[in-house]
């Protein structure tokens, strides 16, 4: 492989050509497996939501963060004050939406121990640990019951664990002991050097939970599989690869034998299902390396890809490619959304999806017919070597962005001269075309939104009555760059290249706060505190199981040395020296890519503004039945710059909008303020706000109990290092 004219083609919206079948690109194996769906919903679970419960992640199956309750609305909610709160850790980040049944509430704490709470008034209930380091983030449960017994299931790093909600004991039956290792099943390799960790809680579906997994943005990573499991034995019961095996749709869209070495492609945003239909819809995100696909050309299917797969078997129905040859780590971020919207008075169950390009995509849900049109839009080719970007990518002409699309001149910050002036010169440096602009060599180019959305992981909303769909947004430029690949002149110069720089940089000074400088690393961490992050991850940070022992003393040893490039030799990437093996981009080959990402970098002034005019947070209000948007208002400030004026500036965030029968739309997310809020749904107005000890950068859940209406939010300091730090859980009510 390697030629565009050699590659299986899966951009055209009406047609391609798989395994030499002329078939519909989004519409695989619809028909076929369509024949075959038998509508069955004989368990309990299938339908068991109580408007009163906070049952599932997202709220319910449908996904759509909508609650019935309307106790709290737009009349009294100013009223609204906190009732009780759970502290919960001095460090760490909570992105966890809290899961209601009864009344009892089930959370998370930084560490990732579990406790269920009286929802009432927040007292212990028990709690459980797992005894090992977890310092990944996790966003929540899932809950299986049949009318006779009930199961929490709980990601712990890379084990699901089954409890038993009433005690919070393991039920030994599952699995080993009551919990499953998610490293295995992913192939015939070692399964302790993966990485592969529940961030976003499984789907339940009759009597399978159906699981995605984070996983790295470099080589090694696993593959991607979707994976269904027995709730009860915790046996496979069945496996979609996302990569490709020999036989397998969409394997002509990679290099040949990509599926042995390459990586990713996996779901780590959520998924849903539609229970009636036994349809499950799971988005997937790009494959590695992230940023230089030259040992993947192609298309790379299904990576970046909304999947519509049959629940029972785990089968294609349908897909939908939303980028193809993804260089931009452009993921889908969010699970997708359930909805019946108009067409030509007539209803049609729909699924939407949004993007972290600020698009939101809506099919119909059996068919994965497009309901809005979709073009293929030309971009330019790839100047870097070895990279074959694809010629076209597909982009909804309805509805419009969410957030914008295209950093020019006049969008540069005005927030003081000497901010502008800053911004003006550095924007000269950039290459800023808009979406899907290949990086090249040795000058940055603008990602807007950034490598953070446009939409994130908190998903959106849906007022389902009325198909009205809220999306929050971030709304800063990112830049990207590539760089040959040098010889290193030390195995953990080397080590650090290929595993550490895509994050940190190559000049080690990272782009605090998400991604810290690790120049004079040790002068903060002993060598023991480093390993131990390497080896079990730190929020945003994965783990890295493989490296150990002499690995693992080059790299501590590389930190150490004194910052610069000294220990890299500067020569031609085409002529490795001995130490380093660099250049080849052969499917399945261990050297190092000949180009390599030299790390994440938000486009901030001096001052640690985003360097554009704002809004640079949002919240929208679409409606599906037409594509036009009800409303936007900016989402959030910097409390320093309100106090000076500057207010309506909207900021970075994170977590999603819950919506109620009350008219009100609940949503925290924004990480300087510390505010949680209530909209009216309606018209964008702000109607009450609430102030957090933290920032409430996940999404809230709704519930009931002896006639009260609670509102429940998780908060956090880690995304704000100069904020409070603590952890901790707050809850409203009216008086």
């Amino acid at each position: 492989m390697g030629h565009a004219n050699d590659r299986v083609s899966t951009r055209r919206l009406l047609c391609t050509n798989l395994k030499g079948r002329k078939v519909r690109r989004i519409a695989v194996t619809a028909i076929v497996l369509l024949s075959s769906l038998v509508i069955r919903s004989t368990r309990a679970s299938d339908k068991v939501e109580a408007p009163e419960d906070w049952a599932t992640y997202g709220g319910n199956s449908s996904g759509n963060h909508y609650s019935p309750l309307n106790k709290v609305n737009r009349e009294n909610v100013q009223h609204l004050r906190e009732v009780w709160r759970v502290d919960v850790g001095k460090g760490g980040g909570l992105q966890t939406n809290p899961l209601v049944v009864g009344r009892r509430m089930f959370v998370y704490t930084p560490s990732e121990d579990i406790l269920a709470l009286d929802a009432a008034t927040g007292k212990q209930l028990w709690r459980f640990s797992a005894g090992v380091p977890a310092p990944q983030p996790n966003r929540g449960f899932s809950y299986w019951r049949d009318g006779r017994e009930s199961i929490l299931f709980a990601g712990i790093m890379d084990h699901l664990y089954a409890l038993d909600p009433a005690t919070g004991h393991p039920l030994k039956a599952f699995g080993e002991d009551g919990k499953i290792d998610l490293r295995k099943d992913l192939g015939d390799q070692d399964y302790t050097q993966n990485f592969a960790v529940l961030t976003t809680p499984g789907t339940i579906y009759k009597d399978m939970i159906i699981v995605g997994f984070r996983a790295p943005e470099t080589q090694p990573a696993p593959h991607g599989d979707i994976r269904a499991y027995d709730v009860h034995t915790g046996k496979l019961r069945w496996s979609f690869h996302t990569i490709p095996h020999p036989g397998d749709p969409g394997y002509e869209s990679w290099p040949k034998d990509a599926w042995r070495v390459t990586g990713s492609a996996n779901n780590w945003s959520g998924m849903v299902v539609d229970l009636q239909r036994g349809i499950l819809f799971a988005p997937t995100g790009s494959a590695v390396n992230d940023f230089y696909g030259a040992d993947r050309v192609g298309d790379d299917l299904y990576s970046d890809t909304l999947l519509a797969l049959d629940a029972n078997t785990g089968k294609e129905i349908w897909h939908f490619q939303a980028v193809h040859h993804d260089i931009w780590d452009r993921d889908f971020p969010s699970p997708p959304v359930l909805v019946t919207v108009k067409r030509d008075g007539k209803p049609v169950d729909a699924v939407a999806q949004t993007t972290k390009q600020g698009f939101v995509f809506l099919f119909e849900r059996t068919t994965g017919k497009p309901l809005f049109p979709i073009e293929e839009k030309s971009y330019p080719a790839s100047d870097v070597p070895g990279e074959v970007t694809a010629p076209t990518q597909p982009l909804p002409v309805t509805p419009a962005p969410f957030a914008r699309q295209r950093l020019t001149a006049d969008m540069l910050t005005n927030r003081t001269p000497a901010a502008h002036t800053w911004a003006e010169e550095q924007f000269k440096t950039f290459r800023s075309e808009g979406q899907f602009v290949p990086f090249t060599v040795g000058r940055p180019t603008i990602i807007f939104p950034g490598y953070d959305g446009g939409a994130e992981w908190g998903g959106a909303a849906v007022e389902p009555t009325r198909a009205i769909l809220y999306v929050n947004a971030n709304d800063i430029p990112w830049t990207g760059e590539l760089a040959p690949t040098q010889a290193a002149a030390s195995e953990g110069a080397t080590i650090y290249q290929s595993q550490c720089a895509v994050c940190h940089g190559h000049d080690r000074k990272g782009s605090p706060p998400e991604f810290p400088s690790l120049l004079e690393v040790k002068k903060r961490l002993s060598d023991a505190a480093i390993s131990d992050i390497i080896h079990n991850g730190r929020g945003r940070m994965p783990s890295f199981p493989a490296l150990q022992d002499g690995g693992l003393e080059a790299v501590l040893k590389y930190l150490g040395e004194s910052p610069g490039m000294a220990d890299l030799a500067k020569v031609d990437p085409q002529a490795p020296s001995s130490k380093t093996e660099v250049g080849s981009e052969a499917s399945g080959s261990k050297q190092l890519p000949k180009y390599q990402f030299t790390g994440y970098k938000k486009f901030y002034d001096p001052d640690g503004y985003p360097a554009v005019v704002p809004p640079w947070g949002t919240l929208n209000a679409i409606d599906l039945n037409t594509g036009s948007y009800r409303w936007k208002v900016p989402l959030g400030n910097y409390p320093e710059l309100a106090a000076a004026g500057m207010k309506a500036t909207g900021s970075e965030n994170y977590g999603g909008p819950v919506i109620t029968g009350g008219g009100l739309l609940f949503i925290a997310a924004t990480i300087y303020d510390r505010k949680i809020r209530a909209f009216n749904s309606d018209t964008g107005e702000l109607l009450w706000e609430g102030s957090l000890p933290f920032a409430g950068t996940a999404t809230p859940a709704t519930y009931m109990i002896d006639g009260n209406q609670y509102i429940v939010i998780a908060t956090s300091g880690q995304r704000d290092k100069k904020g409070p730090q603590g952890a901790a859980y707050i809850v409203f009510a009216l008086p």
